[in-house]
């Protein structure tokens, strides 16, 4: 094979690895905690609790 062909080669699996890795990644951090809570609408209720405490 020429040069350009292996370098064409060694970078789609590369490419694989990373696509790979990256997929497992997510799923360990899906599995570890799979709730996700909502980010608050209104702050005001809960700056009212803290401010009464």
């Amino acid at each position: 094979m020429l040069r350009s062909q292996w370098i064409s080669v060694l970078t789609g699996v590369v490419a694989v690895i990373l696509g790979v890795g990256y997929l497992i990644l997510v799923q360990v951090l899906d599995w570890r905690g799979g709730e996700m809570l909502p980010a608050p609408v209104d702050l005001s209720s809960i700056i009212q609790e803290f401010l009464q405490t």
